[in-house]
């Protein structure tokens, strides 16, 4: 047992193995994702991997001509009070006495993804310039000054503002619609996420929606679905700029 907790230890020594850890701990990369966050060779990223996934520390799937990469979080729990003695990010929960001064509100996050076969930075200014975004969704859409506006087909007001904007891979914002006939609890702003990452030649455009039950989260997943799946039609049959007109139909089915 002992000599099994030093090969544990021995493979969080390096920095950059345990840096791969946490961002590997709720979400599996490939190899080109882990290596956006270091400046070493491909070799030595690979020997790292190679060593945490020899301790048991990290899983790998092969999926394609990818390998893919997720912390195994049940080993990686019993040496968090060692990660944390190095990186204050490790820090439970629990031993953080600042966390009394603030509320927390549990919600739920919804999340909708494409795969596209353009590359990364060609997929985000999809989404910020307003003349491609007229094109692949099939309706005029209005983007100034961060704020943007579209009406769809069937005549919802769609509306928000993007809190951030960092190109090529991040979009954050605030959103809301207007239509009466649609139902949709708690009527403050929207927030979503809009991750966009390199895969092989083209990318994934991924959305995290965050909801407050249920019956918003099921509308928010048949919503995004449609945009998504509006943007992936367009840019994998090269539609983009020449779409019929749609019929008058709602997201999520309604209508």
């Amino acid at each position: 047992m002992a000599a099994d907790l030093q090969v544990l230890l021995d493979a969080v020594t390096s920095p950059i193995r345990r840096e791969i850890l946490w961002l590997t701990w709720d979400a599996e990369l490939p190899v080109g994702d882990i290596a956006i966050s270091f400046d070493i060779s491909g070799p030595t990223l690979s020997s790292h991997l190679a060593t945490l996934r020899a301790a048991g520390l990290v899983t790998m799937r092969v999926d394609g001509n990818f390998r893919r990469y997720r912390c195994n979080q049940d080993a990686v729990r019993s040496l968090v009070p060692f990660l944390a003695a190095n990186d204050s990010r490790w820090e439970a929960a629990d031993d953080i006495d600042e966390r009394k001064l603030a509320t927390a509100s549990p919600g739920l996050v919804v999340s909708v993804a494409v795969d596209v076969p353009i590359g990364q930075a060609d997929a985000f200014e999809a989404f910020v310039d307003e003349r491609r975004y007229s094109d692949w969704l099939g309706v005029p859409v209005r983007i100034r000054g961060g704020r943007f506006r579209a009406t769809l087909e069937w005549g919802t007001e769609v509306r928000g503002t993007y809190e951030v904007v960092r190109p090529p891979d991040l979009l954050a914002m605030r959103w809301d619609f207007d239509d009466d006939a649609v139902p949709l609890p708690g009527r403050t702003p929207l927030v979503a996420y809009l991750r966009v990452h390199r895969r092989g030649r083209g990318s994934r455009v991924e959305v995290h929606q965050l909801a407050n039950d249920q019956e918003q989260a099921a509308f928010l997943a048949g919503a995004w679905s449609m945009v998504l799946g509006r943007f992936g039609e367009a840019h994998t049959s090269g539609a983009v700029g020449r779409r019929p007109p749609r019929p008058k139909r709602r997201a999520g089915g309604r209508g």
